[in-house]
C-alpha cells in the first residue's frame, strides 16, 4: 500500500464539508476541548469522527500559524546547511551557559527541585505521545522513500525495548517522583501533544505538514541541554532528556534523517514547489501549544499549593474532628470551599502553623505531613509534598533538597548530581532495576497473550497489520506493543 501522489498545494478535497459533518465540532469550539481530543486519540484507534475532529484542529493550527515568520530555508535543498547552522548555534549557547554555570551564575530554569518536578508534570502530555506523529507511515514501510522516518519512528518506541522506548522512560519518570495523575492539568498543554497525535492518525491527508513537523521538531534544542543539565544537578533523572539529545543529533541522528526525509518525499513527477510550501508550514506545528521555556518561567509555587490543597479539600472536609480549628472556625468548615483556601493558609501562617521562609521544624504543619507519628501521611503524593517542603523553605529550597532529607543542617554540602548519585549506588551494588522483566514469558498480559496468539494463524501481510496496530500511540509501550516492535523491525530489516 502506498500513498498516492496529491497536488500538494492543495488542501485535501472536500476538508471542510467532511470535518463538519463527522465531527459536529466548529472551529471556534475547538480549542477548549483540546484535553477531551487528546485522551480519545491517545488511548485507542479512533473512530472516523474522532479522526476528522483531529484533522480540524490540525487545519485550525495551521491557519493559525500560517502568519508567523518562516522557519525554514527558501528552498529545500538549503535545509542540510540550516540544520548544521541551527546545530553550531545551539552548541554555541550551550557553551556560555556552561561558562556562566562554572561562573556562579544560577540555575537558568530551575529555582528548586519542585519547581523542576511541575515542568515534568506539566509537559507530561506532549512526552506520554512522543513520537506519535509519524505512526501514520508505519502501514507504508514498503515505501523506500519512507525508510528513514519509519526507522525514527521504531527508535522513538525503543526498537521494543523498554528501557529505551520514549513513553515507557517517561512513564517511569513520572511514577517515581509521584507526578501523576494528570487529570488536572490544563487544557493548553495538551495541544502540543493532540497535534503530534493527529498528524499520526491523518498522515495520508497531511503527509507534507507531517513531514515538516518532523523536520522542525527532531532539531536539538538549547532547552534540552539545560533541562537535562539542572534536572541532574537537582537530583532527577535526566535520561530521558540526555537520550533526545544523543539520537537527535545532527550527523546520525533524527536531526539529519529528518532532512532526508524531506528530500526523499519531494515529488519527482509533480511540482515540487507546492509541497514544499506545506511542509515548510507544518514545521511551524512544532511550536503549537505552551512551549518548554513558557512553561517553566509560568511557575508559581504558591498557585501550585493553593491547587493542590484545593484538590485536597473535597476529600478532607468531612475527616476532621470538630476541635480542629484554625482562626476559630474549624477546619472541616474551612475546607468545605476550594475558594477558601487561600484564606485558610493565611490563617494557618497567622496562628503560627506555617512559618514561611523559616526552617521546616519550626512549623507545626509540616510535622503533620512526615514524621514518625504524622497525623496525615499519606495524604499527600511525594510531588505534593515537595512543593509545600519548597514553599515553606522559600529562597533555601534554591539547594535542591528532597522533603525526604528532613530538616536543613545550618551548613550543608552541595547537593550530589542524580549521575553522581546513581555511580556511587551502582558501586555499592543498589542501582535501580530494570524497567521491565527481562523475557516476555515474565509478562503477565492479556494483550500480549492474544498477539502471540492470534500471529500464527495470520498470512504474512495480516501478521505486519496486526504488529502495526499494537505499535499505535495507545500501545507501544505495552508489552504487546514492545513485542510488537521487536517483530515489525525484524521484518522490515530482513
Amino acid at each position: 500500500m502506498y500513498i498516492a501522489d496529491h497536488e500538494w498545494s492543495k488542501p485535501a478535497d472536500g476538508f471542510d464539508s467532511r470535518v463538519e459533518t463527522a465531527s459536529n465540532l466548529s472551529r471556534s469550539d475547538c480549542e477548549p476541548r483540546v484535553a477531551m481530543l487528546y485522551r480519545q486519540l491517545a488511548n485507542g484507534a479512533p473512530d472516523a469522527a474522532t479522526k476528522a475532529a483531529a484533522a480540524q484542529c490540525l487545519q485550525q493550527q495551521l491557519d493559525a500559524a500560517a502568519a508567523g515568520p518562516p522557519d525554514l530555508p527558501q528552498s529545500p535543498q538549503d535545509l542540510m546547511a540550516w540544520m548544521k547552522a541551527n546545530a553550531q548555534a545551539v552548541a554555541a549557547n550551550y557553551s556560555v551557559y556552561l561558562e556562566q554555570r562554572q561562573a556562579g551564575a544560577p540555575r537558568r530554569f530551575f529555582s528548586n527541585r519542585a519547581h523542576a518536578l511541575h515542568f515534568l508534570r506539566s509537559v507530561a502530555p506532549t512526552k506520554l505521545v512522543d513520537g506519535a506523529w509519524l505512526y501514520g507511515l508505519l502501514p507504508h514501510w514498503r515505501n523506500g522513500r519512507f525508510d528513514g522516518l519509519v526507522r525514527t519512528y521504531v527508535e522513538e518506541l525503543g526498537e521494543g525495548v523498554a528501557g529505551k522506548n520514549h513513553v515507557v522512560l517517561y512513564r517511569h519518570l513520572l511514577t517515581r517522583y509521584g507526578l501523576d495523575p494528570l487529570d488536572d492539568l490544563p487544557d493548553d498543554l495538551h495541544l502540543q501533544g493532540a497535534v503530534q497525535l493527529a498528524l499520526g492518525w491523518n498522515a495520508e491527508q497531511f503527509l507534507p505538514e507531517l513531514i515538516g513537523f518532523n523536520l522542525a521538531y527532531e532539531q536539538l534544542p538549547l532547552h534540552l541541554l539545560v533541562t537535562a543539565y539542572e534536572l541532574n544537578e537537582l537530583g532527577i533523572d535526566p535520561y530521558y532528556f540526555t537520550l533526545h539529545v544523543t539520537v537527535d543529533n545532527a550527523d546520525t541522528g533524527h536531526a539529519q534523517r529528518a532532512c532526508h526525509g524531506v528530500l526523499e518525499t519531494l515529488p519527482r513527477i509533480a511540482d515540487s514547489s507546492g509541497y514544499w510550501q506545506r511542509v515548510r508550514r507544518g514545521s511551524r506545528l512544532a511550536e503549537a501549544g505552551v512551549g518548554t521555556v513558557e512553561v517553566i518561567e509560568s511557575f508559581d509555587i504558591e498557585a501550585e499549593v493553593i491547587r493542590i490543597m484545593s484538590n485536597k479539600s473535597s476529600a478532607g472536609r468531612g475527616a476532621h474532628s470538630d476541635y480542629c480549628q484554625v482562626a476559630g472556625r474549624k477546619v472541616n468548615d474551612w475546607l468545605s470551599q476550594p475558594q477558601q483556601i487561600p484564606a485558610f493558609l493565611q490563617a494557618l501562617q497567622q496562628a503560627g502553623w506555617i512559618k514561611l521562609g523559616e526552617p521546616l521544624e519550626q512549623s507545626r504543619f509540616w510535622g503533620l505531613l512526615r514524621g514518625d507519628r504524622a497525623e496525615m501521611f499519606g495524604v499527600f503524593s511525594s510531588y505534593e509534598l515537595q512543593v509545600i517542603h519548597d514553599w515553606i523553605r522559600g529562597d533555601a529550597s534554591a539547594d535542591g533538597q528532597a522533603f525526604a532529607a528532613g530538616a536543613v543542617p545550618a551548613a550543608r554540602p552541595r547537593r550530589a548530581s542524580f549521575r553522581a548519585e546513581a555511580r556511587l549506588a551502582a558501586a555499592r551494588g543498589l542501582a535501580a532495576p530494570a524497567a521491565c522483566g527481562s523475557g516476555d514469558s515474565e509478562l503477565l498480559d492479556t494483550d500480549l497473550q492474544a498477539l502471540t496468539e492470534q500471529l500464527p494463524r495470520l498470512d504474512d501481510d495480516q501478521q505486519m497489520e496486526l504488529l502495526v496496530r499494537a505499535m499505535s500511540p495507545a500501545q507501544h509501550w505495552t508489552p504487546a506493543g514492545l513485542h510488537a516492535t521487536r517483530l515489525f523491525w525484524e521484518r522490515v530489516r530482513s
